[in-house]
């Protein structure tokens, strides 16, 4: 039984994409959303599939919420001195300043100096 199409070794075509003339052989068959797609492009066109144009096409389970949750036991507060897991600290508004009437704790405490610069000419 013989093939209905001829072997093409020697074939010229035209890519899709460029409109540039190469080899038959040397073009590449163009898959987007992994199908292939009656495009063919030459090496320099060609660009494997785009895994983001993928998104959806496969299952993903995602969860948010915790199953049986326990409360931070850590956390304790004691007058105004809260201490445990959320200790908050703010360093802004300038340094060791709150500005939201004591409801943050704030042990920030600024410290600076300057120095001397000593020039020796030889």
């Amino acid at each position: 039984m013989s093939n209905r199409f001829s072997s093409g070794k020697h074939s010229i075509a035209i890519c899709d994409r460029c409109g540039f003339q190469y080899k038959l052989k040397e073009l590449k068959k163009l898959v987007i959303k992994t199908k292939q797609v009656n495009i063919l492009v030459c090496p320099e066109c060609w660009e494997p599939d785009q895994p983001q144009l993928q998104l959806g096409m496969y299952p993903i389970d995602d969860p948010q919420a915790v199953r049986n949750p326990r409360t931070d036991t850590s956390y304790v507060v004691s007058g105004n001195n809260q201490l445990g897991s959320r200790d908050i600290q703010w360093g802004w508004n300038p340094v060791g300043m709150g500005y939201d009437d004591g409801l943050t704790p704030n042990n920030l405490k600024a410290t600076g100096s300057i120095g001397t610069v000593t020039i020796s000419i030889s």
